[in-house]
């Protein structure tokens, strides 16, 4: 199993499952639109006994203005 954990944007701090750990980028949806998120630096706890495989994604962009009602 790896995981991702999202660095900046509105999913900051959030830790997601990640189906191939070779993944460069992530596109999420959120809202009415997507987001996307870039892998930064090497995958970590690659062992065998050191918890899931990590990686670390940075946000980069969202395909629509994310802006909440203001209703």
């Amino acid at each position: 199993m790896s995981i991702a954990r999202l660095s900046g944007g509105p999913l900051d701090g959030q830790v997601v499952p990640l189906e191939d750990a070779d993944d460069d980028s992530l596109v999420l949806p959120y809202s009415e639109g997507q987001i996307v998120y870039r892998r930064q630096g090497e995958l970590e706890q690659t062992g065998d006994s050191d918890g899931p495989t990590q990686a670390t994604f940075v946000y980069v962009e969202e395909t629509q203005e994310i802006r909440p009602d203001s209703d």
